[in-house]
């Protein structure tokens, strides 16, 4: 199934070479967890401080149980600061 990722801040990087402004369109297995994909895309765990799919906050002790939907939008935000 295709859900849309995006990576906000300094972990843009992390997406795969040919994204555009900081989201890409990425295929991934019906079964796939939220906890799954982070890893999938090497995102370092003490950076994925919001993650959202569908603009709904995941907790973090329901990252490895919640799965996507097709179509689904996944966004994750790091820890920011500002003073």
């Amino acid at each position: 199934m295709e859900v849309t990722v995006k990576l906000f801040a300094s972990l843009g990087k992390y997406l795969p070479p040919g994204a555009k402004r900081n989201e890409t369109v990425m295929e991934i297995a019906d079964d796939v967890s939220v906890d799954q994909l982070i890893t999938q895309l090497n995102l370092p765990r003490e950076l994925t401080h919001l993650v959202l799919i569908n603009g709904i906050y995941i907790e973090p002790e329901k990252r490895e149980k919640t799965t996507f939907s097709p179509g689904d939008e996944f966004a994750v935000f790091p820890p920011i600061a500002g003073g």
